[in-house]
């Protein structure tokens, strides 16, 4: 079965296909997290992460014959990530911690004793990521990885997203004009 008609047969929803992909590409995975010296489980979670990022993008991809060094890709990535983490390294947050940052509700106090400016304050906050959340990928993904890594670097935060580095900041201007295209229009609407 070629790539194109793999990939288009798992958008479509076939789990024969689905399973082809699988068996085809998870022995090969699984050499390259080994390659990092991980522990079987983070190994296990680094190619298991591996397919996350595959279904979180495979309607992105554009050249299914590249499906095989995506994944390779992805991989090394995923595990550079884990074995970052167990030697201390400092890492990029996940992006939940940014979910439940903008969830935890304000103090009125902190605005300079203000509780009219910290409502105000609070207000655009919830704004700004109700409008990241209607955006669609990788911008969304990326404001969450910027707001709950702020010092993280261009290298560590492309990584995360999967994309290369030089790749980042281009679409970091992207996603802000789509932003703050949104917020304008926002303010436009009574």
């Amino acid at each position: 079965m070629s790539d194109q008609r793999t990939i288009d047969g798992v958008l479509a929803g076939d789990q024969q296909a689905w399973d082809a992909l699988v068996a085809r590409f998870t022995g090969p995975l699984w050499s390259v997290v080994r390659a990092y010296d991980l522990s079987p489980a983070d190994a296990a979670d680094a190619v298991q992460g591996t397919w996350l990022r595959l279904v979180e993008s495979l309607h992105t991809i554009r050249d299914p014959d590249r499906i095989g060094p995506w994944l390779f890709t992805t991989a090394r990535r995923e595990a550079a990530l884990l074995g970052r983490r167990h030697r201390g390294e400092r890492l990029v947050a996940d992006p939940a911690d940014a979910e439940q940052a903008r969830a935890a509700p304000a103090d009125p106090w902190q605005s300079h004793g203000d509780p009219a400016l910290a409502v105000l304050t609070a207000d655009e906050g919830r704004r700004l990521w109700e409008a990241v959340d209607e955006m669609h990928e990788p911008c969304r993904s990326l404001f969450r990885l910027m707001a709950s890594a702020p010092d993280a670097g261009v290298r560590q935060l492309a990584g995360r997203l999967g994309m290369p580095s030089g790749s980042y900041g281009p679409t970091r201007g992207r996603c802000l004009n789509r932003l703050r295209t949104m917020l304008t229009a926002q303010e436009a609407t009574p």
